[in-house]
């Protein structure tokens, strides 16, 4: 299990003895999100600092720092197939990134807003990224733009995607939307209090 926070360490931790085992240092911020690879010893995190880091899981080595966005980095995913990278930020921007090369692949630009959140879908060649402006579906290895999933009247905050390929989103208004992924279809929605 890995943890992350304000104080710029991320931290590894044995989950049956709950103990601290190893550390990570390198990022000059906040740290906000966390990936691991689906293959690879290796874990990306992102930060306040607007960069992505990758690191060796065991010797707790930085192999890369990703550079280029010009705000802070939201959400990071990672994959087995090219790109194997894509890190979300507040600057409105996804890029995709190559592990081996540690090289930038292509930078989205579609979102206007911040981005919040993503997912890799779990066996298609397809990721999703969420913003304070809609939903967008994008086809690897190009990122190539798919579709909208439009109609969260809300800043959307989080985006989760089940086997069953149903998308669920979470807006700040307290909703719940539950999409169909191949149609970008919203069969349901759930209304709860907003929390103050």
């Amino acid at each position: 299990c890995y943890s992350a926070g304000e104080d710029k360490t991320v931290r590894c931790w044995d989950l049956v003895t709950n103990k601290n085992i190893r550390n990570y240092h390198g990022h000059l911020s906040g740290v906000y999100c966390i990936a691991l690879h689906p293959e690879l010893n290796i874990i990306a995190t992102g930060g306040r600092d607007a960069t992505v880091r990758l690191w060796d899981v065991r010797t707790k080595t930085q192999i890369h720092c990703f550079h280029g966005h010009t705000d802070a980095v939201q959400s990071v995913v990672m994959q087995g197939y090219e790109p194997q990278l894509a890190s979300g930020a507040s600057d409105g921007t996804i890029r995709l990134w190559d592990i081996p090369s540690g090289k930038r692949l292509e930078v989205l630009t579609n979102h206007k807003k911040s981005i919040r959140s993503m997912i890799m879908h779990h066996s298609e060649y397809t990721f999703a990224s969420a913003s304070a402006d809609n939903i967008k579906k994008w086809k690897c290895p190009e990122g190539t733009f798919m579709r909208n999933f439009s109609g969260h009247k809300a800043i959307v905050n989080t985006i989760a995607l089940n086997q069953d390929n149903v998308l669920v989103s979470g807006g700040d208004n307290g909703t719940l939307y539950f999409w169909d992924w191949k149609s970008g279809y919203n069969f349901h929605q759930l209304q709860t209090i907003t929390q103050p």
